[in-house]
């Protein structure tokens, strides 16, 4: 059942309030996304929203817009890597942990597709579920393609996955195999990137009746998915005994839901009295290749200006606009924090690196992250005594054989 502290739905630009009831995709006023909007002090005076025996996402279902009755496939509850020992880190004297999105770890949760999408698909997929909503429709640069068919696949819901025909292999042949299997998943490949995935979706299955779980199209689901990872961020982990977050983060930056989901989650514990105002520098990490935030913010430019995409390794990160990159920025702004893009050598020279030092499975997209905290550093951002940490979104081997060179 819905969450009954569940308040409203809030336009995240005019402020508009809906029904919590509503589904619908943007706000229809400025076609803006749309937050789910919580009673955090009935939630504070429960003290019922933190489960942590419960190892996955829904630890935290207390401030999830579903509370009960919810379908608990084991995503989220990732860990932190402690990569102290990390060249850089040595060097500049800070502390380095790596937030492992993808190959599961003993003791911990496992996004079934590894990949951070899990979480934002697993909250659609329940909300859909509740609203008997049973044709959704993706466009994707992969992952959460690959994330929308699983779940479906596991609820019995249709779906059908639209993304370019350069999206790797094995995310490909994962969506496709599933369509083979079950008649109710459809993939679709096109020509270009998520723009013109999005394009057929508008023209070919929304009328039809499909519902849009696209970045920020749904109201509000997808953000609180990704919110669970700045919970886990802040939760007592090997960072800290208490509730506390750190002080510099770095997320690799397409569309850009997870900055708003933990900017959301920082907040609402706040709300909670669980941590104080401080917040970490946000980083919002690009490839050089398709760098819309990253110039907008060197701009100082209220929101991007939609660019064409290029071609990078970091395919996650190959997205040219969207309708969401205003509160990116903004969020990156108040947190102190910067955009910054990072080219393809240096991308493919750390991912190398990580692998060799480490053997942890982390993507191009994370690799974009560890080859920022060097001129990071350089430029101060970095300070010496920071707790930093990097988010790998998902495992590499759903990125071979491009990738395999590197290895």
């Amino acid at each position: 059942m819905l969450n009954p502290n569940l308040k409203y739905l809030q336009c995240s630009l005019c402020g508009k309030q809906y029904s919590k009831d509503k589904v619908m995709n943007l706000c229809p006023d400025d076609n803006r996304p749309l937050e789910m909007i919580y009673d955090m002090q009935a939630i504070k005076a429960e003290n019922n929203w933190y489960h942590p025996e419960i190892k996955s996402l829904w630890r935290f279902s207390g401030i999830l817009p579903i509370s009960e009755g919810y379908i608990d496939s084991g995503e989220g509850y990732t860990p932190l890597l402690d990569y102290n020992d990390h060249d850089i880190a040595q060097q500049f004297g800070f502390e380095l942990f790596i937030k492992d999105e993808g190959k599961g770890h003993v003791g911990y949760g496992q996004n079934p597709t590894l990949s951070f999408k899990d979480r934002g698909m697993a909250v659609v997929i329940n909300m859909a579920k509740h609203f008997g909503l049973d044709k959704l429709v993706v466009p994707t640069q992969g992952n959460a393609g690959d994330s929308l068919a699983w779940f479906a696949n596991k609820l019995g819901i249709e779906a059908t996955i639209i993304m370019p025909d350069d999206t790797p292999m094995p995310i490909q042949g994962s969506v496709a195999a599933l369509s083979f299997h079950n008649p109710k998943i459809t993939l679709e490949m096109v020509k270009g990137t998520i723009k013109e995935a999005g394009e057929l979706m508008k023209t070919k299955y929304i009328p039809k009746g499909y519902f849009n779980v696209a970045t920020f199209q749904e109201p509000g689901w997808r953000i609180d998915g990704k919110k669970t990872m700045g919970l886990e961020l802040a939760e007592p982990n090997n960072m800290s005994d208490n509730w506390k977050l750190p002080d510099v983060v770095l997320y690799p930056t397409g569309g850009g839901t997870g900055i708003l989901g933990m900017w959301k989650a920082f907040d609402e514990l706040e709300a909670l009295g669980m941590i104080d105002s401080k917040r970490p520098k946000i980083i919002a990490v690009q490839s050089q290749a398709t760098q819309p935030i990253t110039k907008a913010y060197n701009d100082n430019a209220y929101e991007p200006v939609p660019t064409q995409a290029g071609h990078t390794l970091a395919v996650g990160l190959n997205v040219a606009g969207g309708v969401g990159h205003f509160k990116v920025l903004d969020i990156v702004r108040k947190s102190g924090g910067v955009s910054i893009a990072m080219n393809e050598e240096e991308i493919a020279k750390n991912l190398s690196q990580v692998w060799e030092e480490k053997h942890w499975w982390i993507c191009p997209e994370a690799a974009a992250c560890m080859a920022a905290l060097k001129p990071l550093a350089e430029q101060g951002v970095i300070n010496k005594n920071d707790q930093v940490v990097v988010f790998n979104t998902g495992s590499f081997e759903k990125y071979l054989p491009d990738v395999r060179h590197l290895l």
